[in-house]
């Protein structure tokens, strides 16, 4: 007899007994995969056992509320900790995501190291559990790595049920599980990495991380389009997640928290990968702008805010004659609406005719910029590239463009400023309103203010 199949959508989760092209809960089109059909009886007991709570609670009034002592442990590396909120904290739940071949297990396996060091004469004990390299394999890299420690237990397994009753011979205080999409519950009769799989292996992990006050890291696989494989509800789930970026042919690495109930999401950590793994860039700003060239056009420094930290980055950009019937507009590092709305802007306020050309925007070191603050050193490095004049390499700008092309102020703006003079950039164009305010002084840098666009077409 053919088992009856279920179709379940990839981001929502919603189930349904026929096929659809689009999802009625969530409206994603392709996402229904089509999954043998479990019992109804079996699951929701199981689940509602893992997370049921031992006591009862009884309301408590606000104000006699306590803060929760939240304890945190230093991973070793402080870019990573950065991104955390000063550390990994007891008991939470971090996924870390990322493209296969990025670095994830190379940066899980250095911090196991750090985390196995004793502190206060306690020793913590990590276990890092491995389903997709063997033990000789972990041990090939740990050796290149240097990493090394007492109290650091390895387990290769992928069956759930198993690792968990492990960890109570081994009691550890950190749980590695690399990755999540290769663990498998043995009572859902489905394969490893599908919907149901990823949820339940996950709702195991966390549930052990709540009742025993263990801290779990996951490893989490992306998709296609950039998210992470596995139900959307996983990424609801955890305390914190964490994105893995870069690109494989280039050597710097960022890390960026999209979600964190114990800190801010607006914080990065950059790392480079080397031979002997990942090393930290305690300084971005130097890291990329090194190599940059001199009396070149299309080039301008930006100033960008990565939650309390400044850094600045190199904008590029190249307008060419097009030989196409529509130009073509690329962006690498720079949102492309945006891009589109500076080029409208400057071609419709100051005439520049970058309709009849090809527009390519680059920012190095693989770094994304989202802020509106890098508006001006765009523009400016566009407006150097149509006109083929170089950019002064002592100037850098920041400040938002407007439609009508006015400058508006930024936020931060002294500390962009004081980042800006240690590099040595000697003249700042800035919005006039920041300079209202009469900001700190700075010795041998000259303050450029701009109003509008119009004010910045000869500058430089």
């Amino acid at each position: 007899m053919k088992p009856k199949t279920t179709f379940i959508c990839s981001e929502c989760g919603y189930s349904s007994a026929k096929w659809y092209g689009k999802c009625p809960s969530c409206g994603k089109w392709n996402t229904m995969e089509e999954t043998e059909a479990q019992p109804e009886t079996e699951l929701p007991k199981r689940t509602i056992k893992r997370i049921s709570p031992e006591t009862e609670s009884s309301p408590v009034r606000f104000d006699e509320l306590s803060l929760p002592d939240v304890i945190r442990q230093p991973t070793g590396m402080s870019e990573l900790d950065r991104v955390l909120g000063g550390g990994l904290v007891q008991g939470s739940v971090v996924l870390l995501a990322g493209e296969p071949g990025i670095g994830k297990s190379t940066l899980l396996l250095q911090i196991s190291s750090s985390l196995c060091k004793p502190t206060e004469n306690t020793e913590r004990r990590v276990l890092y559990v491995s389903g997709e390299e063997s033990q000789g394999q972990l041990k090939l890299r740990a050796e290149r790595l240097g990493v090394h420690g007492k109290t650091l237990y390895v387990l290769t397994d992928t069956n759930v049920e198993r690792i968990l009753s492990r960890t109570s011979d081994v009691k550890p205080d950190i749980i590695i599980v690399d990755s999540i999409q290769t663990m498998y519950d043995e009572h859902i009769a489905s394969a490893p990495g599908s919907i149901a799989q990823v949820r339940e292996s996950a709702l195991a992990f966390i549930s052990k991380a709540k009742n025993e006050n263990i801290s779990v890291i996951m490893v989490g696989h992306v998709n296609k389009e950039g998210g992470i494989a596995g139900p959307k509800v996983l990424e609801h789930m955890v305390d914190a997640v964490l994105y893995f970026e870069g690109d494989k042919l280039r050597s710097y690495r960022i890390i960026r928290a999209i979600k964190n109930r114990f800190g801010s999401t607006n914080e990065i950590g950059m790392f480079e990968m080397s031979d002997a793994g990942l090393e930290e860039v305690t300084n971005p700003s130097e890291a990329l702008l090194s190599g940059r060239p001199t009396g070149v056009s299309g080039n301008c420094a930006v100033c960008v805010m990565e939650g309390t930290r400044p850094i600045i980055a190199e904008v590029q950009a190249l307008v060419a004659q097009t030989s196409y019937p529509s130009p073509r507009r690329t962006s690498n590092g720079i949102d492309y609406n945006r891009m589109c709305l500076i080029l409208a802007v400057l071609e419709k306020r100051l005439g520049y005719r970058f309709s009849i050309n090809d527009v390519y925007l680059n920012v190095i070191g693989g770094l994304h910029i989202d802020e509106p603050a890098s508006d001006l050193a765009v523009a400016l490095a566009l407006i150097s590239s149509i006109k083929d004049e170089p950019v002064a390499d002592d100037l850098i700008a920041i400040g938002e463009i407007g439609l009508a092309g006015e400058c508006r102020a930024v936020r931060n703006f002294e500390q962009r400023v004081s980042e800006a003079v240690r590099l040595g950039f000697r003249k700042i164009i800035v919005p006039a309103r920041n300079l209202e305010r009469k900001p700190a002084s700075f010795d041998n840098v000259k303050l450029i203010q701009v109003k509008s666009i119009f004010d910045s077409i000869n500058l430089g």
